[in-house]
């Protein structure tokens, strides 16, 4: 059976966010994530959309719409990095960017130790209507994942 693999997920704003709210959304989510970010012409309007790779692979894309979503819990969409450095770096530089813009919510939690597998994480919500949470997983040797992903 294939994998399943992310592609994208559609984020809908309320009418007007994309306007704005565009340029700090690019600014933040290239800065601290990586992101590319394209206009794309979709039906009768248009949306940002958020890439990690040229080739569009997995994206967000970013809709307005005047039913709009609201997630006023911890509705979350997780990233996940390779190391420990990667994870504190990407919470740096959050908390600088908080430093300019009170409108980045930030959750910190201590480390999540289950068995021999410990969660490292964060996380962190601006001018999209879902947090993501920014982590990695140290597994123990008597539980690691048969299957991991591989770049080329």
């Amino acid at each position: 059976m294939p994998a399943l693999r992310f592609n994208h997920m559609e984020l809908t704003l309320p009418t007007g966010a994309l306007a704005r709210d565009r340029e700090a959304i690019i600014a933040f989510y290239s800065e601290v994530f990586g992101f590319d970010a394209i206009d794309v012409p979709l039906f009768d309007s248009s949306g940002l959309l958020l890439r990690t790779d040229t080739d569009t692979s997995q994206f967000l894309l970013l809709m307005e719409q005047d039913i709009h979503l609201q997630s006023p819990g911890y509705d979350h969409l997780g990233f996940l990095y390779e190391t420990r450095a990667e994870v504190d770096e990407k919470l740096a530089l959050c908390k600088q960017w908080q430093q300019k813009d009170e409108r980045l919510r930030l959750k910190e939690y201590d480390d999540l130790v289950i068995g021999s597998t410990v969660t490292h994480a964060f996380y962190v919500q601006y001018l999209l209507p879902i947090w993501f949470d920014i982590q990695m997983i140290e597994y123990g040797a008597d539980v690691a994942p048969k299957q991991g992903w591989v770049y080329r």
